[in-house]
Formats: structure tokens, sequence, C-alpha cells
């Protein structure tokens, strides 16, 4: 019986074994992969305060250092299924065990769709990046192809202007789906053009990406785009399949809580990419793991 289960080990729910440990709660968190989550790929962080450079795994190991130095214990598993409606929740985890405890925290966050072509993978890191804020500063003075017409992917776009010299736009439809003021600030600005009724069908480099195959949807012409970095922006994908009965979820599959981080279910907090939110940084996962960890020490203290 722990006081505090935190399912999720990326920045939010690290952050949150934390605080939970530092208050003395008897916390346990569990995540099926590596601590850090989507840090543990990213190869240079410069926009974490007080690390004006710092590799993902790095983060991430001082992370988990900084919890375990507070007594949180560390399981890699994954969580299954959940019985979140009782006072004493349960986790059955992939190994055949359980876990109870009298308050959850989900912080499984959310991984970007993914396009799918030959070459994604392969370059992620090395040219291929889900996220502008984090990566855009690499690629000042290079050509980049930005993927996508929603909000994001405009937004982003026009972002990464201050840095590359040319940002083209491939979006698969005719319009975009972004809300007018970004279109506007998008077709204002002399770096970016936009090619319309396009896809990527695949990303080609060496040591790092060099080009871009792309092909026209109504004319099937296929053609090829020079390019130092492709930033993907076609949507997220929240991690939360195993939630679905819960009635915690919205219909994109995120997770609504309160300013508290409290959810729909009493003893339940969210944080991170998990959470319906504006942005999604490891610096907002962090503040998001800390506020989350202190709501459900308080609501063991009303417990007793």
């Amino acid at each position: 019986m722990y006081d505090l289960a935190v399912v999720g080990g990326g920045p939010g729910g690290l952050t949150a074994g934390m605080y939970a440990g530092r208050a003395r709660l008897k916390t346990i968190v569990i995540d099926k992969g590596l601590y850090g989550g989507q840090m543990q790929n990213t190869l240079e962080i410069e926009n974490y305060p007080g690390h004006r450079m710092v590799t993902g795994p790095q983060l991430s190991e001082l992370m988990f250092e900084h919890m375990q130095g507070f007594g949180a214990e560390w399981k890699q598993a994954e969580v299954i299924g959940v019985e979140l409606d009782q006072q004493v929740k349960s986790l059955a985890l992939s190994d055949g065990t359980a876990i109870q405890a009298k308050a959850v925290i989900i912080a499984t966050g959310a991984q970007p769709r993914k396009l799918g072509v030959p070459g994604e993978m392969e370059f992620a890191g090395r040219g291929v990046s889900y996220c502008a804020t984090c990566d855009g500063a690499f690629f000042r003075n290079k050509e980049v192809v930005v993927v996508g017409g929603g909000d994001s992917a405009v937004e982003e776009g026009v972002f990464l202007t201050r840095f590359a010299s040319r940002v083209t736009i491939v979006h698969r439809r005719d319009q975009f789906r972004a809300q007018p003021i970004l279109q506007e600030r998008a077709f204002a600005n002399p770096k970016i053009r936009v090619i319309w009724d396009t896809v990527v069908e695949e990303i080609v480099g060496d040591a790092k990406v060099s080009k871009v195959m792309v092909r026209n949807v109504k004319s099937n012409t296929v053609s090829q785009l020079p390019a130092d970095g492709v930033f993907i922006y076609i949507g997220y994908l929240p991690n939360t399949e195993f939630l679905k009965s819960t009635g915690l979820l919205n219909a994109d599959g995120y997770i609504a809580t309160d300013a508290a981080m409290a959810t729909s279910i009493p003893g339940v907090f969210a944080a991170g990419d998990v959470r319906e939110a504006a942005l999604r940084q490891i610096v907002t996962a962090a503040g998001d793991g800390a506020v989350a960890a202190m709501s459900a020490y308080h609501y063991l203290e009303s417990l007793s």
C-alpha cells in the first residue's frame, strides 16, 4: 500500500515523485520505459532553466537521482488496467503484480503523431523534430520543412523563421486549418513558402537530413525539397489507452484537470503532456508534477 502512485516517469512524473517524497509520502513511480520519457530521446536541451545546454539523458539522470534522493521508489512496468473509483486505487501491471495507493497521478505523456514514412525514425534527432521550440535554434541559416496545416504547424513555422533561412510548409490540403490570425502571419512572412496538396513520401539523408521527397496528391508528381531539418506537426496521441473506461478522457484522449491538477475522480490527478494544455514542454510538465504532488498531499491530509 502506497500513499501515492505516479504513472509515468517523464519530467512530470519524476518531479511529482520528488515533491511527494520530500513531503514524506510513501511514493512509487511506474513507467514502462526508461526514466525521463521523451527527454531520453532529445539530444540537446537548451531551454530548461538553470542549464544553458544539457543532453536529454543527462537531465533525465539528474531528475531521477533527485527523486530517489527524497525516497520515492521506481518500478519499470506498464500499467495495463486501473480501478480508480474507490478510496484505495488499484493499478494492474504488465508483470502480473498490482499496486494499491490512496492517490494516483497520471503523467504518461503524449507522443507526436508520426508520418510513418521512410527516414522518419532513422533521422529522429538528426534533422527530424517534433518541437520547434526545443530544436529551432539548431537550424540557424538553414532550410527546414514543416509538415502540417493546423495551428501548431503554422505557428511553429513562423517561429522557425527566427532561425532558418527558409521555411517550407508542406500541407496535404489546399488551405490551412489554422486560425486566421496565424495564417496571416505566415503569409506575410517573406521567409515562408507553402506547398499545397502535397504529402511527404520519404526523408532522405546520410548522417543527417538532406532532402525530403514529396508527392502532389492531385497530379501524383513526385519532387524533392532540399532540407536540413523536418518539423512534423500532424497532431499528438496521448498515452491514455489504459484509461478509456474511466471517464477521465476528453474526445481527443486527453485528461481534463483543474488548476490543482485534479481530475473528475477524487484522489486522481494528472500532470504534463497527458493533460489538456496549450504548451507541452519539459518545464511545464515539471511544474504540473509539482502542483499535482502537493494537491495529492493535501487530498491525503483531508482523509485523515
